[in-house]
């Protein structure tokens, strides 16, 4: 028996669910029940009825699940799977950022941790940061955290000014402006795709920007047969089963390597093997702070407002 059939078998024993990232290994997507960017996954993960979630993702992922469902056993493949962009903000410098500024409402990226998550008013996802930002009163002081990119994006869509925290994700801050340039010469009829939280400059010549599940339904809307995926390269897989007829290319980074596109080191940390054994030893398991959870419970849930 294969390790997928295994896999399949100790879901159906144990009344688990897999919830896995865009950005996750193929074999992983192909197993899972659902694949999703991080506000889809949230929703599953609030409306599953089994007894344990595994998460395929990266732990702030897993962490949000956790808070979601206090009651749940919520696993994770490796505990290594982190985030380059939570990581950029530590809980103990970002409490004396919010200090310092009392008279702003604090709305975070739900790419944080916990504790992040504990300190905010807010929470949003790529999908729903407009409509969370346009939700606050206009003379609302903001404080938003931790990605700056998307901080910069969200300030010219939303036209609203807020304080940055100086954060940014290593996968999408790689992309080659020049080498991107290059391939709209070699593809003049290219879509430029994007998620927002690459760096201005790619954003300025994208022909839409999106959140990760945006990004897939463009693809399969729109008329063009040949798009430049700015974002990281595992949303191929999916994208291509939607769109076989079409050309899909991964967009370039700076370093010259043979894959050329960027991917999560993170995300691939988590490997079909180790989701085996996860599920059959049910470890290592999410476990959070009381307080802090209830506490990052509130900002979520005006996240699921926005959907």
């Amino acid at each position: 028996m294969n390790l997928s059939n295994k896999i399949q078998d100790l879901k159906n024993e144990k009344n688990a669910v897999i919830l896995a990232h865009y950005y996750q290994e193929e074999s992983i997507q192909d197993i899972a029940d659902y694949i999703g960017d991080s506000l889809e996954l949230a929703i599953r993960a609030q409306e599953t009825s089994a007894n344990v979630i595994v998460f395929a993702g990266v732990y702030f992922m897993a962490e949000t699940a956790k808070i979601l469902n206090p009651n749940k056993k919520v696993l994770i493949p490796d505990l290594n799977a982190g985030c380059s962009l939570a990581d950029s903000c530590p809980a103990k410098d970002f409490k004396k950022l919010i200090q310092a500024h009392p008279d702003h409402k604090v709305v975070t990226y739900i790419n944080c941790s916990a504790e992040i998550k504990a300190m905010s008013d807010y929470v949003c996802t790529s999908s729903n940061a407009i409509e969370v930002i346009n939700s606050l009163p206009k003379n609302e002081k903001i404080i938003f955290a931790p990605d700056k990119n998307l901080g910069t994006y969200l300030i010219k869509e939303t036209r609203r000014e807020m304080l940055l925290w100086d954060g940014t994700c290593v996968v999408h801050e790689a992309f080659c402006y020049d080498k991107i340039l290059d391939l709209m010469v070699e593809y003049p009829y290219a879509q430029i795709i994007a998620h927002p939280e690459s760096e201005t400059e790619i954003l300025k010549i994208a022909h839409f920007v999106g959140s990760t599940s945006k990004l897939l339904k463009y693809v399969k809307e729109d008329k063009h047969e040949v798009f430049i995926i700015g974002t990281e390269a595992g949303i191929l897989h999916q994208m291509q089963k939607e769109v076989p007829h079409k050309k899909l290319i991964p967009a370039p980074i700076q370093e010259d390597n043979s894959c050329a596109c960027s991917e999560c080191a993170f995300m691939k940390v988590n490997t079909l093997e180790k989701l085996y054994w996860c599920l059959k030893n049910e470890a290592p398991q999410i476990h959070l702070d009381k307080s802090t959870a209830q506490k990052a419970l509130k900002p979520l849930e005006k996240m699921l407002n926005y959907v």
